[in-house]
């Protein structure tokens, strides 16, 4: 699977670690009153999405950046790619 990054160009994706969902973005607050069942449902209990999903991608053995591949988990398309703070922002979500 190639994946287009936004700065370096086409990438085999052996170059990159898949880490999961970009909902691993919002990380609980651990001050929280919930937080031990907030961590437990952020590290344990995902949704197994059957289309287009926004994923995170760590390019390990290039530049070391964090991108999010939006990917059809059925057929492995790739619909677009984009650096995860440009993400985070544009989702307004925190990096």
């Amino acid at each position: 699977m190639i994946i287009n990054h936004p700065l370096l160009g086409p990438r085999d994706s052996e170059e990159f670690v898949y880490l999961g969902s970009t909902d691993l973005i919002n990380r609980p607050d651990w001050e929280s009153g919930t937080a031990a069942e907030d961590f437990h449902q952020y590290q344990y209990i995902r949704e197994n999405v059957a289309g287009d999903n926004p994923e995170l991608w760590y390019h390990e053995q290039g530049d070391q950046s964090w991108l999010v591949v939006t990917r059809n988990t059925l057929t492995h398309e790739i619909k677009s790619v984009e650096l995860a703070a440009d993400y985070a922002r544009r989702m307004g979500r925190s990096k």
